[in-house]
C-alpha cells in the first residue's frame, strides 16, 4: 500500500516534528497508529494541565477533535488490519509453494493435519489479538483446557479441528453473510471452507445440514466458551462442568475404601468399593434470538455482538432449568428436581412454614461429613429463605449471614449464593423444596461442543402478520444435567402436614 501526500500539520512536537491530523486518503497502518498514540498523549496533557478542574473552551474543544479523531482512526485500523489479512490469505491460494507458510495456522487443510500441529494452530488461533480480542481472559484458559483434553468423553483434537475449520477467515466471513442475510453469494474460498466445517461436524456427529444450519464459530459458541466468571448462574458457577464431544457423558463413582489396623501377618479383609458408573445424556436446548442491529462486517464488533446474543439466552435457560427440571420432556435433570424426588435427601421443617434455627442445625448436621468439608460445598435458597435465616441472627450468631468482600455470603463458613428460582417463603403445609446444602462438585453439567444456527430473515406481529422490522436466528445446542451421587447433599423442605 503506497503513502499519501504529506498530511496536513496542526502542530509541531517537543522535537521540532510537525504532527498530523489524518481526516481522509489513505494513510497506512502504521501512520494510524502512531498517530493514535499522539493523540493519546495530547489527551493526557489535557487532562493534566486541567488536573481537577473543568476544562476550559479551548481545551474542550481541541479534546472533542482529539477524541473524534481516534474514534475514526480507530475504526480505520480495524479495516486495514481485516484488508491485511484478505490479501494474505489470497496471497496464500495463489502461491505456487509447496510447504504452506508456517506462520499460518490456516495454511494446510484441517483434515488432513496431525494432532500436534492442530493443537499448536488451534493455541494459536484462540490467543490471536483480532480474532480472539473479544474473549476474556478465562474464557481463553478453558480453551485452552479443552484443546489439551483427551479422555473418553472429550476429544480436544476434534475441538481443535473445529475451531480451526470455523475460525478460518474464509468461514468467518461465510458466517457474517448467513447471519445477515437469507440468500448469501458465497465465493469460491468461502464455499470451500463451509465444505470443511460441514465435513468436521460429520466426523464430530454434531447435528446434520440439511436444514440450512450452521456451525457457530468456536470463539462465540456458548457451550465452548461459556465460564463460571461470565455468568450470574450460580449452579452453573459452583457445579461440575463437562464439555464433551459425544452426546453421553459417562463416569465412575465410589464411595471409597475402607481402611483398617491389623496384626502383624494377619489377612486383610475385603474392602472391595461399590462401584458407580453414572451416566448424563445431552438434550437438545433451542431458542429464537430476535435482532434489530446491523451486522457489522468487522469481526471483532461482529463477535462481540454474536457472543452476547447466543450466550445471554442460552444462560438464562439454564439457570431455570439446572435448578427446577425433573428430567421430564427431554429436560436435564435440575439440582432443586432432582433432590426433590430422592427423599432419602429430604429433611422437613419441624412446624409447617415456619424456618427455625434449628432445622438449619439438623440439615447441616444430616449432611455427612465428607461432603461438608468439600471445596465446592455450599448453600442454595431463594432471597426470601436466605432473608428468613438473617432475621434468626437476632436470637443466635451462628445465623448472621456474613458478605464478604466478593459479595458472596456465607453460611456457617461455606458460600450461600441466592437463587431465585427456588421457592421463597411459605405459608401452610406442602412439600415445597427451602434450602439446600451438598457438595457442588457432584451436580454435573455436560455440554456438548457445538451449537448451531440457522438465520431467519423477516419476523411477523402475531396479531396483524405485518413485518417488525426484526430478523432472528434460531439456535440449538445439546446440554445434560444430573446430580451423580445425590447422597452429597441435603434439602430442607417444607412440612407435608
Amino acid at each position: 500500500m503506497s503513502k499519501q501526500e504529506p498530511l496536513p500539520s496542526i502542530g509541531t512536537r517537543s522535537d521540532g516534528r510537525p504532527i498530523y491530523l489524518v481526516r481522509g486518503g489513505a494513510p497506512t497502518l502504521e501512520e494510524i497508529r502512531e498517530r493514535m498514540s499522539e493523540i493519546t498523549s495530547l489527551m493526557e496533557a489535557i487532562n493534566d494541565e486541567a488536573g481537577d478542574g473543568e476544562l476550559d473552551d479551548e481545551q474542550r474543544t481541541t479534546w472533542d477533535e482529539l477524541d473524534g479523531e481516534h474514534t475514526r482512526l480507530t475504526a480505520q485500523e480495524k479495516r486495514l488490519v481485516r484488508l491485511q489479512r484478505v490479501q494474505e490469505a489470497r496471497a496464500k491460494w495463489n502461491s505456487v509453494e509447496v510447504a504452506p507458510r508456517s506462520d499460518d495456522p490456516f495454511a494446510e487443510d484441517v483434515r488432513t493435519m496431525d494432532e500436534r500441529h492442530v493443537l499448536n494452530r488451534s493455541l494459536k488461533v484462540a490467543d490471536d489479538p483480532v480474532g480472539a480480542a473479544h474473549l476474556r481472559t478465562d474464557q481463553k484458559e478453558r480453551v485452552h483446557k479443552l484443546l489439551r483434553t483427551r479422555d473418553g468423553d472429550t476429544d480436544g483434537d476434534l475441538i481443535g479441528r473445529l475451531l480451526l475449520a470455523t475460525e478460518n477467515p474464509h468461514y468467518r466471513t461465510a458466517f457474517q453473510k448467513v447471519a445477515g442475510s437469507a440468500t448469501p453469494a458465497f465465493t469460491s474460498d468461502e464455499a470451500r471452507a463451509i465444505a470443511q466445517v460441514k465435513l468436521i461436524k460429520r466426523a464430530m456427529s454434531i447435528g446434520t445440514d440439511a436444514s440450512g444450519g450452521f456451525a457457530v464459530p468456536v470463539l462465540i459458541d456458548p457451550t465452548i466458551i461459556l465460564t463460571a466468571q461470565g455468568s450470574p448462574n450460580d449452579i452453573l458457577r459452583l457445579a461440575r462442568i463437562e464439555t464433551i464431544t459425544n452426546d453421553e457423558w459417562k463416569g465412575v463413582t465410589s464411595a471409597g475404601v475402607s481402611w483398617q489396623f491389623n496384626a502383624e501377618g494377619a489377612t486383610t479383609s475385603d474392602n472391595s468399593p461399590t462401584i458407580g458408573q453414572p451416566t448424563v445424556t445431552t438434550k437438545r436446548a433451542d431458542g429464537f434470538i430476535p435482532f434489530s442491529i446491523e451486522v457489522g462486517m468487522d469481526w471483532p464488533g461482529f463477535a462481540e455482538q454474536m457472543s452476547t446474543l447466543l450466550g445471554e439466552g442460552y444462560d438464562e435457560l439454564l439457570a431455570q432449568k439446572l435448578t427446577l427440571s425433573t428430567g421430564n420432556n427431554n429436560e436435564p435433570f435440575g439440582l432443586i428436581g432432582k433432590l426433590d424426588a430422592t427423599t432419602t435427601s429430604e429433611r422437613e421443617l419441624t412446624t409447617a412454614s415456619v424456618i427455625a434455627g434449628a432445622d438449619i442445625y439438623a440439615l447441616w448436621a444430616a449432611l455427612p461429613v465428607k461432603w461438608r468439608r468439600k471445596a465446592k460445598c455450599a448453600w442454595m435458597s431463594s432471597t426470601g429463605v436466605q432473608n428468613a435465616i438473617r432475621q434468626l441472627g437476632t436470637v443466635d450468631p451462628n445465623f448472621t449471614v456474613n458478605i464478604t468482600e466478593e459479595a458472596i455470603p456465607r453460611l456457617f463458613g461455606r458460600e450461600y449464593p441466592m437463587n431465585d428460582y427456588m421457592n421463597g417463603t411459605t405459608t401452610g403445609t406442602g412439600t415445597q423444596a427451602l434450602l439446600a446444602v451438598g457438595d457442588f462438585d457432584q451436580y454435573l453439567v455436560a455440554q456438548r461442543a457445538g451449537m448451531t444456527v440457522e438465520f431467519v430473515p423477516l419476523l411477523f406481529d402475531v396479531t396483524n402478520n405485518r413485518p417488525t422490522g426484526q430478523r432472528g436466528w434460531f439456535a440449538w445446542a445439546r446440554v445434560g444435567a444430573d446430580a451423580i451421587v445425590p447422597g452429597a447433599f441435603r434439602l430442607l423442605v417444607n412440612r407435608s402436614a
